[in-house]
């Protein structure tokens, strides 16, 4: 049944893959955009084309002939500052953690102001046009709030947080109550849906995890999470180093350690969590805690997800699991259907069971699971009747779509990011024919380009160009 009120918009014409309940598909449908009492942008309507036009009068058509419309697809893992500005200049063959050490913290203590909210613009506009709409950040160090402001103007929903950590020596630790105070400044800055303007863009308690952590803090964030009625985020487990140093530290393994303090519950969104014993994906399961998982960096990074991965069984136990591209260290894209696809294709490989785990489990993932993931899916996830107007359109006419067959097989294995058209975000149409709406596509790739010059300046780090760049003669 449509909801109350006219529509604004109207997406037509188009194959709906609606990710509802039933996992409906409708061919040639089309789909209302009104805005409901908050201001926001959703869905009122489903259905046929001549329907919603005599129910609809006046609405503008959006047509989508040819096309498939998605839900926007969720990021639950991204890095926005730090490497997006010195993206493919980081070596492949460093040694464990050299990555980080070497290259992504100095560019994080060497961003200025701007550079935060360039890199995020840069990422921002890099995922919309991958048909990102939803986006976990992972925490920025020092200008969570020129972050946000780059995620606002990008027209991209997100939860955005400043990184918690105490550990002694490391930049920009802090004791227990400064780093706690960091937290509350972000979540009032940016509450949770409550101003129309800012409600696309909620903070979220962020720490930066491993090891680097006291219980203190952990418990604190934990505590302040729950009361504020929003997420925590943190890494965990990405290599075998933190259970290492958790059973050298505590004599347990760290997600052991954090179920004794109380940090677990399911306000807690894991990133990683890839070296994980039976133990603790039995904790995961009980205190129904979200991973996020990026396999991409798990891969590119050789950090074992082919020997130690257990996201596929958690996600055939019941758990909640989400994708994310994670840093520019680690894919240096924001490809969320090629993650999809190779969540997959680890998920069936690596345990030998092509009869499971197919592309229809993993673009769950990365719609409507990666939005129960992180608590979203009440909100986006799915193109339903009273859900946010998040949505993408790809144009479905070209070669990598034709023949067509199943959607779901087309949409992961098919490399069809490249044919996102359109994107809306909250019933904005905030991409449109692959150019952002919202922002200078063209000044953002220049000013880019002039601040990672400068950024590899200050940062004292140099691009070793394996292959010889030579001038021609």
């Amino acid at each position: 049944m449509p909801a109350a009120g006219l529509a604004h918009t109207i997406v037509a014409s188009g194959d709906i893959v609606t990710m509802n309940a039933r996992r409906e598909v409708l061919v040639g449908g089309a789909l209302a955009i009104g805005v409901d009492a908050s201001g926001a942008g959703v869905v009122i309507d489903v259905g046929s084309l001549d329907r919603l036009r005599a129910a609809h009068p006046g609405a503008h058509v959006h047509d989508a002939s040819g096309c498939v419309v998605t839900p926007g697809l969720i990021d639950a893992h991204q890095h926005m500052t730090g490497d997006p500005l010195i993206r493919s200049c980081i070596p492949d063959l460093l040694a464990p953690g050299e990555a980080i050490t070497r290259w992504a913290l100095p560019s994080h203590v060497a961003h200025q102001p701007a550079d935060d909210e360039v890199s995020a613009m840069v990422t921002c506009l890099s995922l919309l046009l991958a048909g990102v709409t939803t986006v976990v950040e992972a925490g920025t160090l020092a200008h969570p709030n020129r972050v946000a402001a780059a995620m606002q103007a990008s027209g991209i929903r997100g939860t955005i947080g400043t990184w918690g950590w105490d550990e002694p020596g490391m930049p920009f630790a802090a004791p227990v109550e400064e780093s706690l105070a960091r937290q509350r400044d972000v979540l009032e800055r940016w509450p949770r849906s409550t101003l129309v303007e800012s409600r696309r863009v909620e903070g979220w308690v962020t720490l930066v995890g491993h090891a680097l952590v006291s219980d203190e803090l952990f418990a604190g964030a934990s505590d302040l999470a729950r009361e504020a009625g929003t997420g925590l985020t943190f890494h965990m487990s990405p290599t075998s180093a933190d259970p290492d140093a958790y059973l050298a530290r505590n004599g347990r393994r760290p997600l052991q350690h954090l179920a004794d303090l109380g940090v677990l519950g399911p306000h807690v969104l894991l990133a990683h969590g890839v070296w994980l014993d039976d133990a603790e994906v039995a904790l995961v399961l009980e205190h129904d805690v979200a991973i996020a998982s990026c396999p991409w960096a798990y891969l590119r990074l050789g950090q074992g997800v082919t020997v130690a991965g257990r996201h596929a069984d958690i996600v055939e136990a019941g758990g909640r699991v989400a994708l994310g591209c994670d840093a520019c260290n680690a894919s240096d894209h924001h490809d969320l259907l090629a993650t999809a696809a190779l969540a997959a294709g680890l998920a069936r490989d690596g345990r030998v069971r092509p009869t499971a785990f197919g592309a229809h489990e993993a673009f769950d993932l990365a719609t409507i699971g990666g939005a129960r993931a992180i608590g979203a899916g009440d909100r986006v996830g799915s193109i339903e009747i009273g859900k946010a107007a998040d949505l993408v359109v790809f144009d479905a006419s070209g070669i990598e779509w034709n023949p067509r067959g199943d959607v779901a097989l087309q949409l992961v294995w098919g490399g069809v990011t490249p044919t996102v058209r359109d994107v809306f975000v909250d019933g904005r149409l905030v991409v449109a024919g692959r150019r952002s709406t919202q922002t200078d596509q063209d000044a953002v790739v220049a000013e880019a380009r002039q601040r990672q010059a400068s950024l590899l300046v200050r940062a004292g780090l140099t691009v070793p160009h394996t292959w010889p760049h030579v001038a021609p003669s």
